[in-house]
C-alpha cells in the first residue's frame, strides 16, 4: 500500500508540474523572455508576421485562409513547445525546492542572554553571533557552529539519509544546518547566518533555477545558433526578389515557413531545458550546484584532487591490532591498553577502549574499589594512563613511552621497534603501552579507507580522469594509504597553500581540476578548483568556497557528478547534431514546393513524393513543431553516458543522431503529408 501511495503522490506531482508548465509556456511568450533565445525569438516574430498577414487576408477576403491559419497556428505551437520544454525542466527543479522549503519551518529557539539566562524567541529573530541551546528532540533553529557539547543529529530533512550524524565542537564536524533535529544530548550553537541567508535558503533559490547562468560552451553554442539564424534569415530575405524575377513570388506564409524550418529550431527550443535538466539531475542525487558553469565543467574534468581525511578515509585513526612483547600475553596488553585509555578522550583513545571491549571481552570493569588516578592525555606528554594498586600504566607515542621507560633503565625490545617501523611503513600510527616503566607492547592505529574507494577510482580512471590524494601525513603514510585506496598519485605534507599551488600548476597545463573536501583548510583549494565539491558535514568555510555541496557527504559522489556533467555535454551535442541534420530533409520538402511551378525540373527533388506544394510546406512546419515536444523526454533525461573514447563517442553521435536526424524527417514529413491529404487539410 505504501508503494501505491508513493506512486499516486508522484503522479499528482507530475500532473501539477505539467499544468504549471503549460501555463508558464504562455507566460514565456513575452518578448523580453524570448529575446534571450535568438532562434525561438525569430520563430515568434515569424508567427507574429503570419498572424498579421492572416488578419489582413481575412479582411480583404484574399489568399488561402485555411493554409495560412494552419501555418500560423503551428508556428505558435513551435514557440509554445519550446517554452514548454524549458518550463518542464524548471518545474521539476521547483518541485525539489518545495520539498526543501518544507524543511525550513519556523521554530522556537532558546537564545542565551548576556546574563547567562535563556529566552524563547522565534528562529526568524536570530542574528549572526547569537548563541542558542538545542536539546534532544528540538530542531536547530538556524545555520551555525557547535561551540560546546556533542550530539547526534538527524539531517534527513536536508540530505534524505536516515542515519544520524555526530556534531561536536572543535573540529571539522561542528557545522550544523537549520531545520535539522537533535536526537540526543544538548549542544550550544553559535548562529552564523541571518534569516533568509541560511544554507537552506540558498539551496532553495538555486534549485528553483532562477540564478542559473549560461556556461561558456552554452554561450558559444548560442552564438553559433544565432549566426546560423542570421545567415538563413538573409538567405530567405534575398530569395523573394529572385522568386519575383522568376515569376513565382512567395507569400509571407511560405517564406516564414522556409526560414523556421531551416534555422536550428530543435536545439534552439531544447537548449535551455538541457542545461536546467542537468542541474535537476544533480539535485535528485542530493548535490546542489551553485551554477550551470559548475555542472558543465564537471563533464570536462581531467584531474580530481581528494582530501584524504574524511574523504578517502573515515577521518579518525582507529585501533585495529595489538602486538605484545614476547613475554606478555595479548589479553594482558589489551587490559593495560584499555585502562590507560579511559582518560584519553581523543577518537584514537576511545577506539582502543572499543577494541578491548569487542575483541577481548573487557566490558563493565568496576574500577572504583581500586581508587584509580587517571592521567588524561595531553599534547605535552603525548601520553595518558592510570595509577592504581601500585601500578603505573601509560600509553602514548613511541618516543614518549621510550623516554618514560628509560627513566627506570628499561628499553623498548628490538621486536617491538621492528613492529613500530612496519606499522609506520604500512601507513599506520604506532603507540606503545608500558606498565611500571616496562614496555608491554604496541598498538596499531590505522586510517581506515572507506569501502568501495578502489573500485570508484578504477571507474574514474576508465573515464580518463587522474586521481590525486592530498594529505598532511608524512610521505610513507601517504604512500601506503594511496596504494590501499588505488589513487594515481598523492601530495604528502600538504599545507593549504600547497593544495592551491598544485591546482594552479594543473590548470596552467590546460587541465580542468575538481576537488572534494570538508575542512576549513580545504576552502582555498575548493575556491581555486574548476569544480569544488564541499561535503555538507564539513565546515561552513568549505561549503562557502565550493561551487557544489554534496548533501550526503559522500566523496565518491563525484563520479556521479562527472557523469552528469558529461551527460549534459553529450545530450547537447547529440541534439545539436540531430537538429542540423534535420534540415537536409526539409530542403527536399520545401524547395521543390516553392519553385516546382516555375522550374518543373526541381520536381526531381521531391523524393518524398509529397502531394501538393501546400501540403509539403505544412507537413514540414508541423514536423518541425512536433519534433521538439517528442524530444523533451530525452532532453530532460539526458543521453546515457558510457565511459568510451572521444572517437567512439563521435562515431556513435554521427550514426545515431546524425543519420537519425536525416532519416526521421523523411519518414515524419511523409507520414504527416499523407494524413493532411487524407483529411483534406491542404
Amino acid at each position: 500500500m505504501e508503494h501505491v501511495s508513493q506512486a499516486k503522490a508522484a503522479a499528482l506531482a507530475d500532473t501539477r508540474i505539467l499544468k504549471t508548465a503549460i501555463v508558464d509556456s504562455f507566460k514565456k511568450l513575452h518578448p523580453r523572455t524570448m529575446i534571450k533565445n535568438p532562434v525561438m525569438f525569430v520563430v515568434e516574430v515569424g508567427a507574429l508576421l503570419t498572424s498579421i498577414q492572416l488578419v489582413r487576408d481575412t479582411l480583404r477576403h484574399a489568399g488561402q485562409f485555411g493554409f495560412g491559419l494552419q501555418i500560423t497556428l503551428w508556428l505558435w505551437f513551435t514557440v509554445l513547445f519550446a517554452n514548454f520544454a524549458e518550463a518542464m525542466a524548471e518545474g521539476r527543479g521547483k518541485a525539489q525546492a518545495e520539498t526543501l522549503r518544507k524543511a525550513r519551518a519556523e521554530t522556537e529557539a532558546r537564545r542565551l542572554r548576556p546574563d547567562g539566562c535563556t529566552e524563547i524567541v522565534s528562529s526568524s529573530k536570530l542574528r549572526t553571533g547569537d548563541i542558542v541551546l538545542v536539546s534532544a528532540g528540538e530542531f536547530i533553529p538556524g545555520d551555525g557552529e557547535v561551540i560546546e557539547g556533542v550530539a547526534s543529529v538527524d539531517e534527513s530533512a536536508i540530505t534524505g539519509e536516515s542515519a544520524p550524524v555526530i556534531r561536536e565542537s572543535g573540529g571539522d564536524r561542528s557545522a550544523v544546518t537549520g531545520g535539522t533535529r537533535v536526537l540526543s544530548d544538548e549542544i550550544r550553537v553559535r548562529i552564523t547566518s541571518n534569516p533568509g541567508e541560511t544554507f537552506l535558503d540558498r539551496m532553495i533559490r538555486l534549485v528553483e533555477g532562477a540564478s542559473r547562468q549560461k556556461t561558456p560552451n552554452e554561450i558559444a553554442l548560442n552564438i553559433l545558433l544565432a549566426g546560423l539564424t542570421i545567415i538563413f534569415l538573409l538567405a530567405v530575405a534575398t530569395l523573394q526578389p529572385f522568386a519575383i524575377y522568376s515569376g513565382a513570388p512567395q507569400t509571407i506564409f511560405v517564406l516564414v515557413s522556409l526560414l523556421v524550418c531551416l534555422i536550428p529550431t530543435t536545439i534552439g527550443g531544447l537548449l535551455s531545458a538541457i542545461g536546467i535538466a542537468g542541474m535537476d539531475r544533480l539535485i535528485q542525487r542530493n548535490v546542489i550546484a551553485m551554477s550551470g558553469r559548475a555542472v558543465e565543467a564537471s563533464g570536462d574534468v581531467d584531474v580530481l584532487l581528494l582530501d584524504k581525511t574524511g574523504t578517502i578515509t573515515l577521518g579518525n585513526r582507529q585501533a585495529t591490532l595489538l602486538y605484545p612483547c614476547p613475554s606478555v600475553k595479548e589479553s594482558d596488553l589489551a587490559s593495560a591498553a584499555q585502562l590507560a585509555s579511559f582518560a584519553d578522550e581523543t577518537p584514537e583513545g576511545r577506539s582502543i577502549v572499543v577494541l578491548a571491549k569487542e575483541k577481548y571481552g573487557l566490558r563493565g570493569r568496576e574500577l572504583a574499589p581500586h581508587n584509580p588516578t587517571f592521567i588524561p592525555f595531553s599534547a605535552q606528554t603525548r601520553m595518558s594512563g592510570v595509577d592504581m594498586d601500585g601500578l603505573e600504566i601509560r600509553k602514548g607515542a613511541p618516543e614518549a613511552i621510550e623516554k618514560y621507560a628509560a627513566e627506570r633503565g628499561q628499553a623498548v625490545p628490538p621486536e617491538i621497534k621492528q613492529i613500530i617501523r612496519e606499522i609506520a611503513n604500512g601507513g599506520g600510527t604506532p603507540l606503545l603501552v608500558a606498565q611500571n616503566h616496562r614496555v608491554l607492547g604496541a598498538i596499531a592505529l590505522t586510517d581506515i579507507v572507506k569501502g568501495g574507494m578502489r573500485e570508484r577510482f578504477d571507474h574514474l580512471r576508465a573515464m580518463g580522469i587522474r586521481t590525486m590524494m592530498i594529505t598532511g601525513d608524512n610521505p610513507l603514510t601517504a604512500a601506503a594509504i594511496a596504494r590501499q585506496a588505488g589513487v594515481d598519485d598523492f601530495l604528502a605534507e600538504a599545507k593549504p597553500e600547497d593544495k592551491m599551488a598544485l591546482i594552479k600548476r594543473e590548470q596552467a597545463k590546460g587541465k580542468l581540476v575538481a576537488m572534494t573536501g570538508d575542512g576549513t583548510n580545504d576552502a582555498p583549494a575548493l575556491a581555486q578548483a574548476d569544480v569544488g565539491v564541499a561535503m555538507n558535514t564539513g565546515t561552513q568555510a568549505a561549503k562557502e568556497a565550493g561551487n557544489m555541496v554534496d548533501l550526503d557527504s559522500n566523496p565518491t559522489k563525484l563520479i556521479e557528478i562527472v557523469e552528469i556533467g558529461k551527460q549534459l555535454l553529450i545530450t547537447r551535442g547529440a541534439l545539436t547534431t540531430f537538429s542540423v541534420a534535420n534540415d537536409v530533409a526539409k530542403y527536399f520538402a520545401i524547395i521543390p514546393a516553392m519553385f516546382a511551378a516555375a522550374f518543373p525540373q526541381l520536381e526531381v527533388l521531391n523524393v518524398m513524393h509529397l502531394h501538393t506544394p501546400q501540403s509539403a510546406i505544412l507537413s514540414a512546419v508541423i514536423f518541425n513543431a512536433i519534433i521538439i515536444i517528442a524530444l523533451i523526454p530525452l532532453a530532460l533525461r539526458g543521453v546515457r553516458y558510457r565511459p568510451v573514447g572521444a572517437a567512439a563517442l563521435l562515431r556513435q553521435n554521427l550514426l545515431i543522431y546524425g543519420l537519425g536526424g536525416v532519416a526521421a524527417p523523411f519518414f515524419g514529413i511523409k507520414l504527416i503529408d499523407l494524413m493532411i491529404t487524407y483529411l483534406h487539410l491542404a
